[in-house]
Formats: structure tokens, C-alpha cells, sequence
């Protein structure tokens, strides 16, 4: 039986076709090739960045060109995300961030987009972020509301820190405390904090009302004020749970509950034939 022979490996039959030889000679060129066009597109970058800062022009400008040029080569908008949202109307959120679906990815700032949205009342802080190739992602952080915060007859939201957090849809929030007067708001966390932590007084209190801008009254449900000594109000609400323990104060027929005093309490009764009247902290003096 004759033996098949193998070719010698260097016959022509082992050789690459001319194409593969090609391809292999244009792989080296590669790598050179793109680093040439990476630093082609930078160095337009940087032209056209100092253009752009050069007078007459903007970082604006420049932030559009480079946006439509990206656009172009498919970096759009497709989806904006926004997380943490609860209380801040979207339409406002949307209008303050200013991008669109469609809009090119890199043809706003993120840092004036954050900006914008932080200057919206229930924001306390605000992220922007891209996340390429097509998703922008807002994360907020809203202001909790704290009370509401009656003044000129106008009801508003307040956060712990006094900051206003919105003029509308108050009713929502109608059980929060409720605070009163000029200069009210930067001070009501550390008395209704007092209050929190003295349930029993808490619920009899319809308003805590700030007085010349120094000091409290406290409006209770019966219609008596409670009125607080300048800086001393903790010490006050201790003495004015231990009365009503000790004497039933707040079951009394009482117009007024006189605490500025720190060595006297004065009360004054109503007249009998007074009915007691609705709340109106407007009227504390």
C-alpha cells in the first residue's frame, strides 16, 4: 500500500493568502492610528476650548458645540431618572433641571442643572449625574416639614431650621403644630421639641405664639394663654406640668397663665359670664 507523503511545511499550500498577510502588516498600524486620532480630538478639544475663553466667545458655547457634535455621533438624552422625589411638584423639578429627552448628553453643566434645582423650596440638596451613554439621574433630598407657620393671616411650611418649604397644599400637613407671629420660625424647633417630649401638655396646646420676637405664649385648647419667661421656657414647662398635677390648673377658668416671673405665677380667672372664646394666637400680646 503506497505511503501518503505530508507536505514539507514550507510548501506553498501552508502559506496565508496575500489578504491575511495584509491584515496582519495593518494591525501594527493600528494601535498608533488611534492614539493619532485620540490626540487629533483632543488637541480640537483644547483649540476650541480657548476659543471659547478667548473674547467673544463662552464656556457656553463651547459646552453647545461640543454637546451637537456628540449629539451627532449618538449621545442623547434617551431617560432621565429622579430619585428621592415626594413632595416637590415634577413639572418644577423638570423646568429647573432644563434637559429634555432628545437634548445632547453633554450639552448642559451638571453643577448649574444642581444649582437650579436647589433653589427650589422643598430642596434641601440635589445630585445630577450622567450616566453614558443616554440616562440622567437626579437625586434629592427634600426638606421635611416641621410646622406650619401662621403670619399675616398666611399659612406656610416650615423644616426644623425655620427654612419656608412650600405656600401651597398646607391642609395636607394640618397636623403639625402650629406656630405664630414674626420671628417664629428660627426658634420653634427647641420648643416643640419640649413640647414632643411632654405629651400631656402637648395636646392641650393649639399654637405656640412668639412675642416680640424674645419669647413664647402658648394658646391652650380651652382658650387660656400660657405665657413663658424669656429664655427660660424648659424650666417653665417642668413648673407647668407639676401645677397641673399638683392643683389641676388647666381645668380651671383661666384667661391667662402668668410664668414670666421666675419667684411669682400669676392667674387670671375669667369672668363668669364670659364665654371662652376660639383660639386666635393673632391676638396674644
Amino acid at each position: 500500500m503506497p505511503r501518503v507523503g505530508r507536505s514539507p511545511s514550507n510548501s506553498v499550500s501552508d502559506r496565508p493568502a496575500r489578504f491575511k498577510l495584509w491584515l496582519r502588516r495593518q494591525r501594527k498600524l493600528l494601535r498608533p492610528a488611534a492614539w493619532a486620532c485620540f490626540s487629533l480630538l483632543l488637541a480640537l478639544l483644547l483649540i476650541g476650548a480657548l476659543r471659547s475663553a478667548a473674547p467673544g466667545g463662552t464656556l457656553a458655547t463651547f459646552r453647545e458645540r461640543v454637546g451637537d457634535a456628540t449629539a451627532f455621533a449618538g449621545l442623547r438624552v434617551r431617560d432621565i431618572v429622579i430619585e428621592g422625589r415626594a413632595n416637590t411638584p415634577e413639572p418644577l423639578l423638570r423646568a429647573a433641571l432644563g434637559v429634555n429627552k432628545g437634548d445632547p448628553m453633554l450639552g448642559f453643566s451638571l453643577e448649574q442643572a444642581r444649582q437650579r434645582i436647589e433653589t427650589l423650596s422643598w430642596i434641601e440638596h440635589a445630585t445630577v449625574e450622567r450616566r453614558l451613554p443616554d440616562t440622567i439621574v437626579v437625586n434629592i433630598q427634600e426638606r421635611r416639614p416641621f410646622a406650619i407657620w401662621q403670619n399675616d393671616g398666611k399659612f406656610v411650611l416650615i423644616d426644623r431650621s425655620g427654612q419656608i418649604v412650600a405656600h401651597q397644599d398646607v391642609a395636607s400637613f394640618r397636623n403639625l403644630p402650629l406656630v405664630v407671629g414674626a420671628g417664629a420660625p428660627p426658634s420653634a424647633a427647641t420648643l416643640l421639641d419640649a413640647l414632643t417630649a411632654r405629651p400631656a401638655l402637648q395636646q392641650r396646646v393649639v399654637a405656640a405664639v412668639r412675642v416680640g420676637e424674645r419669647r413664647w405664649n402658648l394658646r391652650l385648647n380651652n382658650g387660656a394663654d400660657v405665657m413663658l419667661p424669656e429664655g427660660h421656657e424648659i424650666a417653665a414647662l417642668d413648673r407647668l406640668m407639676q401645677l397641673q398635677q399638683d392643683h389641676d390648673l388647666f381645668d380651671r377658668p383661666l384667661v391667662a397663665i402668668d410664668m414670666r416671673l421666675p419667684d411669682r405665677l400669676v392667674l387670671r380667672p375669667r369672668p363668669s359670664d364670659t364665654p371662652i372664646p376660639p383660639p386666635n394666637p393673632k391676638k396674644a400680646t
